[in-house]
C-alpha cells in the first residue's frame, strides 16, 4: 500500500502569508557620504595636520634656540679655558716679589708667547707690520707723516696690532701712515 502524504498541502498564497509573518531583518545598506560630509571630512583632516606642524614647528624653533644659547656658552666657556693657565702664570709672577727684573722680564716673555700660541689655536692672525701696505679696511691711520724715504701709503709705525679670526676683523691695527 502506499503512503499517502500527511501533510496538507497549502496553496501557494497562504504559503506566501506564513513567509511573510516571519520577523525579518533589515539590513543597513551603508550611505555614500555626502560631499558635504566628505568636505568636512577633509577639512578635519587638514586642520589636525596643520596643529600637528604648527606644534611641531614650536617645539623645533624652541629646541634649536636652546641648542643656540647652549653653543654659545660652550664655545665661551671652551675659548676662557684656554686662557686659564696664562692667568695662572700672571698669578704666579705677581706672587714673586723677589724675583729679579730680568726674572720678570722672562716670565713677561713667555706669557707673552703662551698668549700667543693661545691665539694661534683659536685661529686668530696678528696683522699690521711696518712697511706693510695701508689697507683702509683692516688698518686705522690715526697719523700721517711726509716721509720722502717711504712709499706712499705704506705703514711705518704701528701703535696697537690688528687681530682677525677667518675673514672677520676683530680689531683694526692702529697704524702711522707715509704720504
Amino acid at each position: 500500500m502506499a503512503k499517502k502524504d500527511t501533510k496538507k498541502e497549502q496553496p501557494v498564497d497562504e504559503a506566501l502569508e506564513n513567509e511573510a509573518t516571519e520577523p525579518e531583518v533589515e539590513v543597513e545598506e551603508e550611505k555614500e557620504p555626502s560631499p558635504l560630509e566628505k568636505a568636512e571630512a577633509m577639512l578635519k583632516d587638514a586642520n589636525d595636520k596643520f596643529l600637528r606642524t604648527l606644534a611641531e614647528y614650536d617645539n623645533y624653533r624652541k629646541r634649536s634656540q636652546k641648542e643656540k644659547e647652549a653653543a654659545y656658552g660652550d664655545s665661551k666657556a671652551s675659548v676662557l679655558a684656554d686662557f686659564l693657565p696664562v692667568m695662572d702664570n700672571f698669578e704666579r709672577a705677581l706672587a714673586n716679589k723677589d724675583a729679579s727684573l730680568e726674572d720678570y722680564q722672562k716670565g713677561i716673555d713667555m706669557i707673552y708667547n703662551q698668549f700667543s700660541d693661545v691665539f694661534r689655536k683659536l685661529g686668530v692672525e696678528v696683522f699690521g707690520e711696518v712697511g706693510d701696505e695701508f689697507d683702509p679696511n683692516i688698518h686705522n691711520a690715526v697719523m700721517h707723516v711726509d716721509d720722502e724715504n717711504e712709499k706712499d701709503n705704506t705703514i711705518v709705525d704701528v701703535f696697537s696690532k690688528g687681530y682677525k679670526l677667518g675673514d672677520r676683523i676683530l680689531r683694526p691695527a692702529m697704524v702711522k701712515v707715509a704720504n
